[in-house]
């Protein structure tokens, strides 16, 4: 049985793209019988019916209350659960193949290998934060056009960092025409309005020390970088670890906080801000999760959940005891434990408090970062943070089309696009239901099939 589905997830995985494919097919489809998420936070819809025309949703319901329309498709999900797809306002394309980090990964084909990868496991948007080169622009058109079946594709352009800092040179491996890293403030400003005439969706800044080792980006440059942006009609993200950088970009005016504070418990007084202000947060728990687990959990090189995404080259990496020994030994390993510890429990006290929290795991930025399987990483990690699986998924969804200002995706109801994908089980009550995937659509488009994933408990 466990074949069969890695069969089926892998062939998915290997679609062919064409910048010819058909769009949203033009008819008429009905989902009924099984339980809908709307994407919303509230209670489940039970025995509902959600019926699709044109790539668009029609209706929401019982099933017991909808005509099925003559001549339409009828999808019967009794036992199964129908989510929003799941939105990442955090991750990267192009950065990574294998084991290799670099701008030679900056190719079309890999790109979309990596957006296929992606909506194989439900994730129908992606936010590319930063490091992007010019092949980005004319992706993001195809993408919006639906030409091809893999994820919806936004971003942050090349992303403005900081000479001889972040991101790091050396773990990046980038290209010039991959990032500004401005010297002056009038440098910072030439930077945005130049993202701004390639119109980036956000502006993306970086502001730490990778934990002391680097220099960080001076206040007059990414208060210049935001400035220049809110005129440009432009939000900005800014890369943070520390609390004390998290406040000093808030104060500045940033618009989204694009990492989880991991230095230290946030304080009343940041929390205040961040409400005050109305800045998004999105923890990125999977960051540091990624840095240990695989050598910390050898047998999850066997997790069936993972194997449609797992390369080669990774697999032999995960099972050589010297990686994991090497991996084990360097201080990172400790450093990123406490980074997780501390990120869980402020995001916990963020939400708690009303802050408004997206999802992004910083997926696709090093190669342990796997697009797809680090999206389901994050919610099981965010369940274990303390949010209900009823509320991370709302957090994935709902929440993250907000904090990209999509107002046509991230719930299921009348009028949005039907993005969605079909799990066995309700993932309402136990998040490890949202692996088991059984189809994703997009704009009403089957463009995955069933993934491979443990069995129902």
């Amino acid at each position: 049985m466990r074949s069969r589905y890695l069969t089926a997830a892998l062939l998915a995985l290997a679609l062919p793209l064409s910048a010819s494919a058909a769009p949203a097919a033009s008819r008429t489809v009905v989902f009924q019988g099984g339980t809908v998420l709307d994407g919303s936070g509230g209670p489940p819809l039970e025995e509902g019916a959600v019926v699709v025309r044109d790539g668009k949703i029609v209706s929401v319901g019982l099933a017991i209350n909808v005509k099925v329309p003559k001549g339409a498709e009828v999808i019967d999900f009794k036992g199964q659960t129908l989510l929003p797809g799941l939105i990442s306002d955090h991750s990267h394309v192009g950065q990574t193949s294998g084991t290799t980090t670099g701008s030679q990964n900056y190719t079309r084909e890999n790109i979309e290998k990596q957006l296929r990868q992606f909506a194989a496991y439900g994730v129908t948007t992606v936010t590319a934060l930063g490091m992007n080169r010019p092949l980005f622009n004319e992706l993001r058109k195809e993408a919006h056009a639906d030409t091809f079946t893999g994820a919806d594709l936004f971003g942050a352009g090349q992303g403005i960092g900081v000479p001889e800092g972040g991101p790091p040179q050396a773990m990046t491996n980038s290209a010039p025409d991959q990032l500004f890293r401005p010297t002056t403030a009038e440098e910072a400003r030439a930077a945005v309005r130049t993202l701004a005439k390639n119109r980036v969706d956000l502006v993306k800044v970086w502001v730490d020390t990778f934990l002391g080792k680097l220099p960080k980006m001076k206040p007059d440059i990414y208060k210049a970088v935001i400035d220049e942006s809110h005129k440009q009609g432009l939000r900005v993200a800014a890369h943070i670890h520390d609390l004390e950088d998290a406040k000093a970009v808030v104060d500045a005016g940033v618009d989204i906080i694009a990492h989880g504070v991991r230095d230290q418990p946030v304080d009343a007084a940041f929390i205040q801000a961040m409400k005050k202000r109305g800045v998004w947060y999105v923890p990125t728990l999977e960051l540091d999760e990624a840095t240990v687990v695989y050598a910390d959990q050898p047998l999850l090189v066997d997790d069936p959940v993972l194997q449609p995404a797992l390369s080669p080259e990774l697999r032999t990496q995960f099972n050589d005891s010297a990686w994991r020994k090497k991996t084990l030994e360097d201080p990172k390993a400790q450093e990123a434990r406490h980074a997780l510890t501390t990120n869980q429990a402020n995001l916990k006290a963020l939400f708690d408090a009303g802050v408004k929290v997206g999802f992004g795991t910083d997926s696709g930025a090093t190669p342990l970062r796997i697009p797809g399987y680090a999206e389901h990483r994050e919610l099981k990690l965010m369940v274990g943070a303390g949010l209900t699986p009823g509320q991370a998924l709302a957090v994935a969804t709902g929440n993250a089309a907000d904090l990209l200002k999509l107002k046509d995706r991230g719930r299921i109801k009348p009028g949005l696009r039907a993005d969605f994908f079909l799990v066995e089980g309700d993932p309402s009550a136990s998040i490890i239901a949202a692996d088991r995937i059984t189809g994703v659509w997009r704009q009403g488009r089957k463009v995955a099939g069933k993934l491979t994933a443990p069995p129902a408990p």
